[in-house]
């Protein structure tokens, strides 16, 4: 698989987990959000293998500001998993978390996204190499 196929399609996947993820836990089906966390992990950590494999086929210099924000934003954006990661095994323990779970998922999520667009434009930005 090129690295343009192999990234849009685990992008894609990683969404539509995502979604799974979103709702599974708003409707506390614990079982299948676990398993949609797990699958959606992998599928990021594939998706951000053919990134970078992407990007290797393009001057992400010459796409100007973006590169540094993008790269920022990714690497903030997979650190902030850890959050919604540890607030869920204290929902899981005690409910009373559950709140404080949700806003830990979502700003994963939100960063999350600001990161793909931010990738996006990159990409559409830069120069492919020779």
């Amino acid at each position: 698989m090129t690295p343009l196929v192999g990234f849009v399609v685990f992008l894609l996947a990683t969404v539509v987990l995502l979604l799974g993820v979103v709702v599974t836990g708003l409707r506390a089906k614990l079982a299948v959000h676990l398993s949609l966390v797990g699958l959606t992990l992998v599928s990021l950590a594939v998706t951000i293998v053919y990134a970078k494999a992407l990007g290797l086929e393009y001057d992400l210099a010459s796409a100007g500001r973006i590169t540094p924000v993008h790269l920022t934003l990714a690497k903030i954006a997979t650190a902030a998993y850890l959050a919604p990661a540890l607030t869920g095994v204290l929902t899981m323990r005690d409910r009373k978390h559950k709140r404080l779970h949700f806003k830990a998922a979502m700003f994963a999520l939100v960063l999350t996204v600001a990161s793909t667009v931010t990738g996006l434009w990159m990409l559409l930005a830069a120069s492919p190499r020779a």
